[in-house]
């Protein structure tokens, strides 16, 4: 038996801030994810997960595990709430839970064989003390060898989780030996277990020490430590971030924290063991637009409104406008989501739905599946206002000191009208500074770079005009991003 009551002094926060949040589409897209998103107030749900993982333990920077594709957008969530990760760590393709904790352990073992508080990024929770105190006593069992599983007392019967089937009492407070883990329930299965109170949801968070999963997969999983193990070893750090060899990593096989160890250590004589520590902070896994319904703050009738939203004889919606008025009349039980270049109108019962939907638009090519009419870039955003037959028009802003890289396009002419601020623009062997109500043009072929040398962000509209407009007609020959 693992000796009990040693209270640990490195907690390890692990963010993992990956997946597409298909069903949240239109507002989550394949290129900008749900925990980039500000879901139920001004932080993303990144965000939030950072401040929690400071509440915890705030003397350790938060290891944060990412797609390539989102490092300049997380890190500049993470810098814009003060946060200060130890390092982001770029998963060239997602491959699952499992991996990326991998990842973690391999990055955190060499120092000080933290605990490896395991958070998701894409979860709500309306009592953040109660988190803490549930990670800190979680974080404690980890510390003498426990694999610790955490799960949050249902309160409905939800069958769109999965389920921790609750063993035997510890000695620590809220803490069991976990019996089995259950697969997401059909309607009946769900009530059943509500009823039994045997069992918890399972929220994806975990708390195990770097040495102790390290030595779990590598038991159980050997294929998956070897190709995180060939990953790390041959990747390098870039600034912030730790790139980790691309090849080798997506050689590794897809899996998650549950399926790779958590339920054959349960199935296994020998330790390490597998617990569970309730959570009861009013946990919500924000997976659907009902799930948002949830958690929002209701009207008289109801209803969660975000944007500019008229409703009259309407009921139990949510209804989210980003880009212009959104008006419902004798509405009941929908959901409501418009964006710049999208409208989903659902059933609220069918909200989980959305995932399917989203697959067949992406099968059909269409790229509203992919990325937002606004697009982020590490120098700041474009937006798309207009676009036909040879033409396109963008609105561009481009931040206080930053720089578009040093490129050439051989298929389009670009035309450019400063509105506000200052630009520096080199065209070919020239350098010039544009202010507001000045423009220029940019002839195919020609070398050009975008700069705003000034202290306010400097926007201008783009008028793109040739026989291919792609975003892929560019060649770079500088760029400060690495790209």
């Amino acid at each position: 038996m693992i000796e009990l009551g040693v209270t640990p002094t490195l907690i390890q926060p692990v963010v993992l801030c990956g997946g597409s949040g298909t069903r949240l589409w239109p507002l989550s897209r394949e290129h900008h994810p749900k925990p980039l998103h500000a879901l139920n107030g001004a932080r993303t749900l990144l965000q939030e997960t950072l401040a929690r993982a400071a509440g915890v333990d705030g003397s350790m920077q938060p290891l944060v595990i990412c797609n390539e594709a989102h490092r300049f957008l997380v890190a500049e969530q993470a810098a814009a709430i003060g946060a200060r990760p130890k390092a982001i760590v770029l998963e060239p393709a997602g491959r699952g839970t499992a991996p990326a904790l991998t990842l973690a352990a391999v990055h955190a073992v060499t120092a000080d064989d933290p605990v490896l508080l395991v958070m998701p990024s894409d979860h709500a929770m309306a009592r953040g003390e109660a988190f803490v105190r549930a990670a800190q006593r979680g974080a404690a069992l980890a510390h003498r060898g426990y694999l610790v599983a955490f799960g949050v007392p249902p309160s409905s019967p939800e069958q769109g989780y999965g389920y921790i089937r609750v063993g035997g009492a510890m000695s620590e407070p809220e803490a069991n030996f976990i019996e089995a883990f259950v697969e997401k329930p059909d309607a009946a299965r769900a009530r059943e277990y509500l009823e039994s109170r045997d069992y918890l949801w399972n929220a994806g968070i975990f708390a195990v020490r770097a040495s102790v999963w390290i030595d779990a997969i590598g038991s159980l999983r050997r294929d998956i430590l070897a190709a995180c193990e060939r990953a790390y070893r041959q990747g390098r750090r870039d600034g912030a971030f730790v790139r980790v060899d691309a090849a080798a990593f997506e050689s590794c096989p897809a899996d998650s924290i549950d399926y790779a160890v958590m339920e054959r250590i349960i199935a296994s004589p020998a330790p390490p063991e597998a617990v569970v520590v309730r959570l009861d902070a009013q946990w919500t896994d924000v997976g659907a637009w009902d799930a948002l319904w949830q958690i929002g703050e209701k009207d008289s009738r109801g209803n969660v409104v975000h944007g500019d939203v008229h409703l009259a004889d309407t009921a139990n919606a949510l209804v989210v406008a980003q880009h212009r008025l959104v008006a419902c009349v004798g509405l009941e039980d929908v959901v409501v989501v418009e964006t710049p270049d999208a409208v989903m109108v659902a059933r609220k019962d069918r909200a989980q739905a959305v995932g399917p939907l989203v697959s067949a638009l992406k099968a059909q090519g269409r790229a509203e599946t992919l990325s937002h009419r606004k697009v982020h870039r590490p120098w700041g955003t474009y937006d798309s206002i207009e676009s036909g037959e040879r033409f396109q028009v963008k609105r561009i802003v481009v931040e206080p000191g930053a720089a578009l890289s040093l490129q050439m396009h051989y298929h389009r002419a670009e035309h450019w009208i400063v509105v506000r601020g200052t630009a520096r623009v080199t065209r070919g062997e020239e350098s010039f500074l544009l202010t507001e109500n000045e423009s220029t043009y940019i002839p195919p072929g020609t070398r050009h770079r975008l700069e705003n040398p000034g202290k306010l962000p400097l926007e201008l509209i783009e008028v793109q005009s040739g026989s291919y407009l792609g975003e892929d007609d560019i060649v770079r020959f500088e760029d400060a991003y690495g790209r």
